[in-house]
């Protein structure tokens, strides 16, 4: 947890304080190397991606308009750092999968959506590090426009309105790609929830 609120924080770097951008880079250090790590599929990327951004806010603290929106500004840095760097690396994919691969269909997927259910997984299996591997190799395989949203709208639980704002779409937009991305989600992880659920 922060040590500060984000508004506090952001403040307090306004202000010039003179332990602000420490306090920040403890703050956001953790969260950003996992944004980024997930985002640019690469750790040796995720590395830069994440110092370039630490950079970018302390290059570009004057242009912080608001402070209650710290967090929201911040992603939006290391989200164009990450196309910038993925733009240029060596581990950037020759191929992304379109929207129509990852949209149900009904017909080949006779079960439609019905999937592993989640919510009657013990806690402590939830924590599991195995499920942990699955579940970032899950994110980490979704096409760039999902895997954006479903970082920033269910692991930095920023609003419909902040990852409309950070990723430049409409709030529709947001919402349909997160059910999307939610969905590929689900049935990627369906087979290993299965396979859990038949051993217990």
């Amino acid at each position: 947890m922060p040590r500060t609120s984000d508004l506090d924080l952001a403040r307090d770097l306004l202000a010039g304080g003179a332990e602000a951008f420490d306090e920040f880079v403890r703050s956001f250090r953790a969260r950003l190397a996992h944004y980024t790590f997930l985002m640019c599929g690469q750790r040796e990327d995720a590395e830069e991606v994440a110092q370039e951004t630490l950079i970018r806010v302390f290059e570009r603290l004057d242009q912080l308009r608001e402070p209650a929106n710290l967090k929201a500004w911040v992603f939006r840095i290391a989200r164009n750092e990450c196309l910038m760097k993925r733009r240029k690396s060596v581990f950037a994919p020759s191929v992304e999968l379109s929207l129509d691969e990852l949209k149900p269909n009904p017909l080949r997927d006779r079960r439609g959506i019905e999937i592993a259910d989640w919510t009657a997984l013990p806690d402590d299996l939830l924590l599991d590090s195995e499920l942990r591997d699955a579940l970032t190799d899950g994110i980490r395989s979704l096409p760039e426009i999902y895997r954006s949203v479903v970082l920033l709208r269910d692991v930095e639980e920023l609003s419909t309105e902040e990852t409309a704002e950070i990723l430049d779409i409409s709030t529709d937009t947001v919402k349909t790609r997160l059910h999307r991305g939610r969905l590929a989600l689900r049935k990627g992880l369906d087979a290993y929830l299965r396979s859990v659920e038949s051993r217990s």
